[in-house]
Formats: C-alpha cells, sequence, structure tokens
C-alpha cells in the first residue's frame, strides 16, 4: 500500500473511532452541565442524546477536512478527553 491509501485508512479509523468516542463522551458531558431543577435528568438526556448524532457528523467531516490524518487524531482525541474529564469532574 502507499502512503495516500495508509492516510485515507487512518482518516476513516479517525472518523469511526474518534468520532464514536466523541460523540459517545459529549452527551454525558451534556447531562452534567445542563440537568437540573427546571430540566429533568432523562430530558437533558434526550437532547444530548440527539445533539450526538450532530457531533458525530461533524467529526466525521472534520477527519476529512483536517489538512493531516494526524491534526484529525489529535483534535478528535483532544476533545473526546475534554469532554470526558468535564464529565467527570462534574458527575
Amino acid at each position: 500500500m502507499n502512503a495516500a491509501r495508509w492516510t485515507l485508512a487512518s482518516r476513516c479509523l479517525a472518523a469511526a473511532l474518534g468520532g464514536y468516542a466523541l460523540a459517545s463522551s459529549l452527551p454525558v458531558a451534556i447531562v452534567a452541565l445542563v440537568a437540573s431543577d427546571t430540566l429533568a435528568r432523562a430530558d437533558a438526556a434526550l437532547v444530548a442524546l440527539q445533539l450526538s448524532f450532530a457531533v458525530y457528523t461533524g467529526a466525521v467531516v472534520w477527519a476529512f477536512a483536517a489538512r493531516s490524518a494526524a491534526l484529525a487524531w489529535a483534535a478528535l482525541a483532544l476533545a473526546t478527553l475534554l469532554s470526558s474529564g468535564l464529565a467527570w469532574a462534574l458527575l
């Protein structure tokens, strides 16, 4: 395989795995931020899960729009770590 195919494979994995990780961790952080006395935790979870579809789509687009595959991996990993850390800190 040549370098272009490895780059494409890396971007595909970044989109699939990184996007999934971000779309899984971000709703937890959103629920931790949004759930309050006025909005029930179940309603906050529904809103957050609906937003996760848009987040996953954005992550896939980002993985292929980034200047390099390494930047795509780094940005998705950083966003996932930040959202996971926020969720851990708030819950």
